[in-house]
């Protein structure tokens, strides 16, 4: 394909019948079907997920999210009594985070106050400075925005995630329609094996962990492979299509990344040690790759500088900080985009015209994943959230 073709919006669309998408996951976790993909060929191979212990090189260093889906969606209603529906757009832990105490608020049963970004369902007659009631918590909404999106100010006593996980649901992606709503194995299956409770927050499932048992992990760390963890709380931006017809125009949404200082140091040792760092999903790939281009970047502005850095490492070529990191990252992978860290990306099946196939495109080269797509629809396989995954080196 023309390279400026790369960045034009319709060459990332591609036919998928309906019946395509999963509504369920499969009956056991490592029971689905895995498309590997060599990237320098193009070549691709019908598996099952469980065949991702002999695909996976035996020293790899394995980068997994381990940030766990918090129930975002709660019901609550207007003072007329019409009932309403609101998704938070923002993580949890983040609304937290900017949270202001009540001047009158004391000790434990402090109010606290916080302008977030939220999905109102049967808004339509919502007046802005209208205050909304849901369980524990007043909403009033202060901006409407495109496509349900509001500006609200939240008001509610000592913490929000004990709130939500008593009060909200399970925010299971637009794409999944079922008459019987969220099932009772959703609780479990639309959260990886490895999620920490300690890293509740994101309002989507890192979807291609989905597949992974603790026996797959095992049977990894046995044949010599490493297992390290990062936390990105995945937002609602990751169902944001893009809507600029080239590319380059779309505003890519922020999300908030950890790298813990032992995961930093493994990345570390790997690079030095030349041993494959395999990245399981996209927001891992954004993760790593995000944090490595900003640390990269603070590194040159060092070496620019008169200044004198007592730590040496800001000058090494170290990918990350000993100590670890945290921030926001931005970082829109497409075409043409150079990766620094990741060697192989295990992912499930993308929209069309999403920035997730775009990074897919990124990684392997648009051609051979648009290939890859089209043998799957073929072939059958099940797409997005619940669906088969792929697994690219």
């Amino acid at each position: 394909m023309n390279d400026k073709n790369l960045f034009l919006l319709e060459s990332y669309d591609y036919f998928l019948p309906e019946e395509r998408i999963a509504q369920c996951p499969a009956d056991k976790r490592d029971h689905s079907r895995l498309l590997f993909l060599d990237r320098q060929t193009g070549a691709y191979t019908d598996y099952s997920f469980e065949n991702i212990v002999d695909l996976i090189p035996d020293n790899a260093l394995i980068i997994a999210n381990n940030s766990k889906v918090i129930p975002a969606r709660i019901q609550g209603h207007r003072q007329s009594g019409s009932k309403i529906e609101m998704l938070f757009l923002e993580p949890a832990p983040l609304i937290e985070k900017k949270a202001l105490i009540g001047k009158n608020a004391q000790h434990d049963t402090a109010l606290r106050l916080a302008r977030t970004e939220v999905l109102l369902k049967g808004a339509k007659r919502v007046k802005m400075g209208e205050t909304l009631q849901f369980p524990e918590m007043n909403v009033t909404v202060l901006e409407r925005h495109d496509f349900g999106k509001h500006i609200v100010e939240i008001s509610y006593q000592n913490s929000l995630i004990p709130l939500l996980k008593k009060y909200g649901s399970l925010p299971l992606p637009p794409y999944i329609k079922r008459e019987q709503g969220i099932q009772e194995n959703d609780i479990t299956r639309y959260q990886t094996v490895y999620a920490k409770e300690n890293h509740i927050g994101s309002i989507a499932a890192p979807t291609a962990g989905l597949h992974f048992t603790p026996e797959i992990q095992q049977l990894l760390l046995d044949k010599g492979c490493s297992w390290e963890e990062i936390t990105l709380h995945v937002g609602y931006g990751t169902f944001s299509p893009v809507r600029a017809e080239d590319i380059r125009d779309h505003a890519m949404h922020s999300e908030y990344v950890e790298i813990s200082a032992q995961t930093a140091s493994a990345v570390n040792r790997a690079k030095a040690e030349n041993r494959p760092v395999i990245a399981v999903g996209t927001t891992s790939t954004r993760s790593l790759e995000g944090m490595a281009e900003a640390f990269i970047q603070a590194k040159k502005e060092a070496a620019n500088t008169f200044f004198c850095y007592e730590d040496s490492e800001r000058l090494d070529n170290t990918p990350f900080p000993a100590h670890g990191c945290f921030g926001y990252t931005n970082i829109f992978l497409y075409p043409g985009k150079q990766f620094h860290l990741v060697n192989g990306l295990l992912t499930n099946f993308h929209l069309p015209k999403s920035s997730l196939i775009m990074l897919v495109s990124a990684f392997a080269g648009y051609e051979h994943v648009m290939q890859a797509y089209k043998h799957a629809v073929t072939a059958k396989y099940r797409f997005f959230s619940y669906g088969d995954a792929m697994f690219i080196l």
